[in-house]
């Protein structure tokens, strides 16, 4: 999520030092901000202007934690490709929710998170992402026990980070879309329909079905892949 805040603003340039008081004679000294270099610059490619920030430019969404220098936004995830029969499904559940007064908008993708986000330094990510690598050398298949067994493996590198864990009883689960501001009222009272959208489905009660052939890592601007082993 984005949250908005006010940037930080940075010491204007100029004088250092002047004139001490009752020396009239003492030189004035100026001293004044150099510029990074551009390699140094270069490692930061996912700073943002205050643009970024407005939450009018997110559709209402804001940071749930600030943006801060060489921060990076990250988490791990296994990617959901939906079928046909998905999005169908999604147009009617948004369609029942909009005729009880809820806007829902679908997510740009859809995945399931095997970790919190997290906070990453820049410098961190390589290791980071090597120590998942490590970590995730195991066989895969499909069901909640294999889940918990990965995300055992994925807190392991949370601790050596020094990072928050995944949720102690995980109910695993693929966010479909969003709505901004406080809708819970009205989605309470919609969500036995929506539910039954599901359960009285055509074919039968929807099941969401995963490859988990693959895990992710997104931070920041960056994704890093790894497969595992069938």
């Amino acid at each position: 999520m984005l949250v908005g805040y006010s940037s930080s603003s940075s010491e204007e340039d100029g004088e250092a030092g002047g004139e001490a008081e009752g020396a009239k004679n003492q030189s004035e000294t100026t001293c004044r901000k150099l510029p990074l270099p551009g390699c140094v610059l270069a490692m930061f490619p996912d700073e943002v202007d205050s643009q970024t920030e407005d939450s009018s430019l997110h559709g209402g969404r804001i940071r749930s934690f600030k943006h801060e220098r060489g921060n990076w936004a990250s988490y791990v995830y296994f990617p959901y490709h939906p079928e046909e029969e998905f999005g169908e499904l999604l147009d009617g559940i948004l369609s029942a929710a909009c005729a009880r007064g809820v806007v829902l908008t679908v997510q740009d993708e859809f995945h399931l998170s095997l970790s919190q986000t997290v906070v990453l330094r820049h410098h961190w990510i390589q290791p980071f992402t090597q120590s998942l690598k490590t970590f995730l050398g195991m066989e895969v298949s499909t069901g909640h026990a294999q889940l918990l067994e990965l995300i055992r493996a994925v807190d392991r590198t949370m601790t050596e980070f020094r990072l928050e864990t995944f949720y102690k009883d995980p109910s695993f689960h693929v966010s479909l879309a969003w709505c901004v501001g406080d809708q819970t009222v009205q989605m309470e009272e919609c969500m036995q329909e929506l539910q039954s959208l599901v359960d009285d489905h055509e074919d039968g009660p929807f099941v969401l079905r995963l490859d988990c052939s693959e895990l992710r890592c997104r931070t920041g601007n960056k994704t890093f892949r790894f497969p595992l082993e069938s």
